[in-house]
């Protein structure tokens, strides 16, 4: 994982009139847990979020300095920055209906 890492949504560019979400995911490097957080977050997001999201990939071994401005003090943490308000999860996302009730997101029927 690079220190700034994008990745969004097959679709995403076509679907302009729904409501989008950036989070962004705080890791500490290619730890398992780290890596377990990303593709947990990946399959939460083409399930219930698809073409609507943009998840931003922050290593703080690389760039230690961007973990201020999201007051970040543990690893792995996954921030909403939108829609506001921002929200916070930590932990490897392993348990979907925590995640999703956390980021206040509806799952779909």
């Amino acid at each position: 994982m690079s220190a700034v890492k994008e990745a969004k949504s097959a679709g995403e560019s076509r679907k302009t009139d729904q409501e989008h979400w950036t989070l962004r995911l705080y890791v500490a490097g290619q730890t398992p847990k780290c890596l377990t957080a990303f593709a947990n977050l990946k399959k939460i997001c083409e399930e219930h979020l698809a073409g609507q999201y943009q998840i931003e990939i922050i290593d703080l071994l690389i760039n230690p300095e961007l973990a201020k401005g999201d007051q970040i003090l543990a690893l792995p943490t996954l921030v909403r920055k939108l829609p506001e308000p921002v929200k916070k999860i930590i932990g490897d996302l392993s348990n979907t209906e925590k995640v999703l009730v956390g980021l206040d997101i509806r799952p779909v029927k």
